[in-house]
């Protein structure tokens, strides 16, 4: 594996103004926040995508986004929602291949958004969804 920038601030290498850590997961602020109060949550241990790491892990990940966005709801900075953020992926536009979570907080007129594809809105019928929900139950085999 090449130089990981987030495997880097696990190890003390690279400065951080962590928000939380234990043995699996830590937090820490975003060097560009979407807005004050941004926060990334990540594995301690080296996992390019989000199957590689372990259930535990994951959710352990989750967890601490849920007690972050309470936090972050009574903390005093402007927060009047949250977005949890996992890019997987360089489809997904995944930049940094250590999985990480963004907690962003969130307020009206911020100028945060997500594009949807130019095929959103159409409805499937009962047929395709469950052709495809098929073959994702086939793959959890």
């Amino acid at each position: 594996m090449d130089s990981c920038i987030f495997c880097d601030i696990v190890k003390g290498r690279v400065s951080t103004s962590i928000v939380y850590a234990d043995e699996k997961v830590m937090a820490f602020m975003d060097i560009r926040p979407v807005n004050p109060g941004h926060v990334l949550i990540i594995p301690k241990a080296h996992a390019s995508q989000l199957s590689e790491l372990d259930e535990e892990t994951g959710g352990r990940m989750f967890k601490i986004a849920m007690h972050i966005d309470e936090a972050l709801r009574r903390s005093g900075l402007r927060c009047e929602g949250v977005t949890l953020l996992l890019a997987d992926g360089e489809a997904a536009f995944q930049e940094i291949f250590h999985v990480h979570l963004h907690v962003i907080p969130r307020f009206r007129g911020d100028g945060f958004g997500i594009r949807f594809g130019r095929d959103y809105g159409r409805e499937p019928d009962r047929k395709e969804l469950n052709a495809v929900a098929s073959k994702i139950k086939a793959a959890l085999s």
